[in-house]
């Protein structure tokens, strides 16, 4: 199963290291690639910043908060960018709940307080939770099965499965288990990049613009029992942004008329 997925996202990823990661410098796409993903993973939970504003926090830090954007949403930025930093720099960490945890103190230190005052950041929740439409499980059963859930991905990855089809399968079950109060979903993203980026994989980055499509996805693991749909869309995803950035240097390279 999935198996033309990932012959197609393969040929793809060749192609696209040749043609845009491997010609530019490490620092130079890591930067581009965390502005958008910092953007569009804060945007799916409902932060207002645009590319442009996530941009100029990177560069100019919280003494330049963009025009019409609150505190809150620019800690919000900030964490974000700081959960990154430390994920980049730690990726030959063991993939356990010690790295869960400090992936997800890092999203929520500074918004907790706001969002879910009896909460901790970096800790499981105390009580059980809803959000939407949507009534989670008993939170003591669900949290009870996350070190199962990343043993069984660890392992899955030393034995060679493929980085992004882990990386969606424990994206949707980790969304399903919901163990923190708040911030399940920017960490959630966070640990599924962690996986590509430590396989030298791109960074799978979900727009605003796919939000309704991504939480379909993640609906149907609640409501069919199957994350063949999130999967399918991780590889949608990924394929359609790296084909995408090659399209748009093709563009950028065209000879223009001056006169």
């Amino acid at each position: 199963m999935f198996e033309k997925e990932i012959e197609k996202y393969e040929q793809v990823r060749k192609e696209y290291e040749q043609k845009i990661s491997r010609r530019m410098s490490k620092k130079a796409w890591m930067e581009y690639h965390e502005i958008l993903f910092s953007a569009h993973s804060c945007a799916i939970e409902g932060n207002s910043f645009t590319v442009d504003d996530t941009r100029i926090l990177r560069e100019q830090g919280m003494a330049m908060v963009p025009v019409g954007r609150s505190l809150l949403e620019c800690a919000e930025i900030a964490d974000h960018f700081r959960a990154l930093d430390f994920m980049t720099q730690h990726l030959s960490h063991p993939f356990d709940e010690d790295l869960l945890k400090n992936i997800h103190r890092l999203v929520m230190e500074h918004t907790i307080a706001y969002k879910a005052p009896n909460a901790t950041a970096g800790e499981y929740t105390t009580e059980d939770m809803a959000a939407g439409d949507t009534i989670f499980g008993d939170h003591v059963q669900l949290i009870s099965r996350v070190p199962q859930l990343m043993a069984s991905t660890s392992k899955a990855l030393t034995e060679g499965a493929h980085p992004l089809f882990v990386a969606a399968k424990w994206h949707g079950y980790f969304e399903y288990l919901h163990p923190f109060r708040d911030g399940n979903g920017r960490t959630g993203r966070l640990m599924s990049n962690f996986i590509l980026l430590r396989a030298n994989h791109p960074m799978l980055i979900i727009t605003l613009s796919q939000r309704g499509e991504y939480i379909s996805a993640l609906r149907k693991i609640r409501t069919e029992g199957t994350d063949e749909y999130l999967v399918a869309f991780f590889f949608k995803c990924s394929i359609e942004r790296m084909e995408e950035e090659m399209k748009q240097k093709e563009r950028n390279t065209r000879p223009m008329l001056f006169f």
